[in-house]
């Protein structure tokens, strides 16, 4: 018995008592396995290239057919296990209202039927948590047409903590459920193997999946695309955008030297000597929006080669046992992201995709954004209104409003306009009136402990002190 073997039958051991299915275990032994051999994954800038052989949508759109018929073999996935803690959510994040009094759930519900609608076919699933299944579901019965399809959902397994210090399952007696975590939407492979949907699709004819996060309602299935990805024979596209000075500490595509295969680097995959190229935005072009596309075949097959679980990179993520308790035991909780399965596809592409289709909401700031005027809702998909040309640039206050719960309160008067606004900078704890407008680049200070009302009016390329 191997060293990982002997350190894992306690961790099997209880994955299995859970009842988690074998492709989890895999999976997870996997991750083990580079915990225990001190693997940090570091890519270093000397064994890669930029990524440069990316075409763009708008030049696919000039040169592909669109063909409707693929429809009928395609899977769109939601990843949609994400509770919006972060946001002072307690349910599923794609429940929260955004728009016009629709939410996240909404929006995509109403593009899949109208698509079904107009063409047919679009098999539709959710990949959700063991904390948002239930609301989830529930919500989907406004949606019937939806809702009656039993194998809309399968759910994203959990898997241990482990101590720090010795690797193994970490122990929390007053509160179980702390003693697992979300093991990272790379859990997507296992999760559909394990629920057996994976050979279901397949059966039942699906050829191709498009997968994307809930909360990133520009990406919807685009026919373009989809023909482009299964005219090009490729088992993995990923659409990638260019990267801006804002997304330079983020992670970026890039070519392996010795076989230019397409990898991703993210920034706990950088040395710090390598940190200047790492963000040179000029050089390393493209960031992964999350949006992928797989070949059902190509996907079975290497799940096949490669024992059950696919060989993700490992993400190690130092936390407590008990989150709300600094002092319990140190864990680690391994992660996995499914982009990062780029590497494993031999003849993964990408393709390069507009900003409009990467609009995710992962702070109260794109949120209040997205209310506003400056985004109109067609065809169930959020679009800068007419004669707005680029989207204004918001920074609320880190503080003062990082929960939802704030930004509701702040704006229940509505939103203000923002359709002739270029920048909006606030500072501190504002409430906006009814009938507000901001032009041009604005900023609001508050400098007292208490939430002050910013009166009505047309405010332009200005700054306003409160009280």
């Amino acid at each position: 018995m191997t060293e990982v073997e002997e350190k894992f039958a306690p961790i099997q051991a209880k994955m299995e008592a859970e009842g988690l299915p074998p492709s989890a275990i895999q999976s997870f032994k996997h991750s083990f396995g580079l915990l225990l051999s001190g693997e940090t994954g570091m890519i270093s800038e000397d064994s890669i290239l930029p990524a440069t052989s990316v075409p763009k949508l708008d030049e696919i759109k000039e040169q592909i057919k669109p063909n409707m018929d693929l429809l009928k073999a395609t899977a769109v996935v939601k990843l949609n296990g994400g509770l919006g803690t972060g946001m002072g959510l307690d349910k599923a994040k794609s429940l929260l209202p955004v728009k016009d009094g629709d939410c996240f759930l909404d929006l995509i519900a109403k593009q899949v039927v109208d698509m079904r609608e107009a063409y047919g076919g679009v098999k539709f699933m959710l990949m959700n948590s063991f904390s948002t299944s239930e609301d989830t579901m529930t919500f989907l019965k406004k949606y019937p047409k939806l809702a009656s399809d039993s194998s809309i959902e399968f759910v994203q397994n959990k898997v241990p903590k482990l101590e720090k210090a010795t690797s193994v399952p970490a122990a929390c007696p007053s509160v179980p459920d702390n003693e697992w975590c979300p093991p990272g939407h790379g859990d997507i492979y296992a999760a559909l193997t394990g629920s057996g949907k994976l050979d279901e699709l397949l059966s039942a004819g699906m050829k191709y999946m498009c997968v994307s996060n809930s909360d990133n309602l520009g990406a919807t299935l685009d026919v373009d695309l989809l023909s482009y990805f299964a005219e090009s024979g490729a088992p993995f596209m990923m659409e990638v955008c260019a990267r801006t000075e804002n997304d330079k500490k983020g992670g970026h595509l890039a070519a392996r030297k010795e076989d230019s295969q397409l990898i991703l680097r993210e920034s706990a995959q950088c040395a710090d000597a390598d940190e200047k190229e790492f963000q040179n935005i000029e050089k390393h072009r493209f960031f992964n929006t999350n949006t992928l596309w797989l070949r059902l075949d190509a996907l079975k097959d290497l799940v096949d080669a490669s024992g059950g679980a696919l060989k993700l990179p490992v993400i190690m993520n130092g936390k407590t046992v008990d989150p709300k308790d600094e002092s319990s035991t140190p864990v680690w909780q391994l992660e996995t992201a499914m982009g990062a399965a780029i590497e494993l596809f031999q003849g993964a592409i990408a393709v390069e995709v507009p900003r409009t289709r990467f609009a995710p909401v992962k702070k109260c700031s794109d949120l209040f954004l997205l209310r506003s005027d400056a985004y109109v809702i067609e065809n169930y998909k959020p679009v800068l209104a007419p004669g707005v040309a680029k989207a204004p640039t918001i920074d609320l206050d880190g503080k003062k409003f990082k929960m939802v719960p704030q930004l509701d309160a702040a704006t229940t008067e509505g939103v203000p306009s923002m359709k002739a606004c270029t920048k909006l900078v606030v500072k501190g704890a504002v409430t906006f009136s009814a009938g507000t407008v901001f032009e041009g680049e604005v900023t609001i200070t508050n400098s007292s402990g208490e939430a002050v009302t910013l009166p009505a009016g047309t405010y332009k390329d200005q700054s306003v002190s409160l009280p």
